[in-house]
């Protein structure tokens, strides 16, 4: 059986995928760290230098979590300006 999780593309992983949101389809039992394991596989290396806070449904996890179908994750790169 699958899960389908709404990933949310912000700053570096929009400018990698070039979408707003992707739909991934994922096995059973997948995990906030299964995702982005699968972003990063998707964009062939361009955001192996990026460290990310992740966030599903809309609010930080501190660690790894096991996902639900239906869920949506962000991948959230660090703020940078002036």
């Amino acid at each position: 059986m699958s899960i389908e999780i709404k990933v949310r593309c912000f700053a570096h992983v929009k400018n990698a995928i070039g979408k707003d949101f992707i739909i991934l389809k994922l096995e059973e039992n997948s995990t906030s760290d299964d995702v982005e394991k699968k972003i990063r596989e998707m964009t062939n290396s361009k955001l192996d230098k990026i460290s990310f806070k992740i966030a599903v449904n809309q609010k930080y996890i501190p660690s790894n979590i096991l996902l639900n179908d239906g869920d949506e994750v962000v991948l959230i790169s660090p703020v940078q300006g002036g």
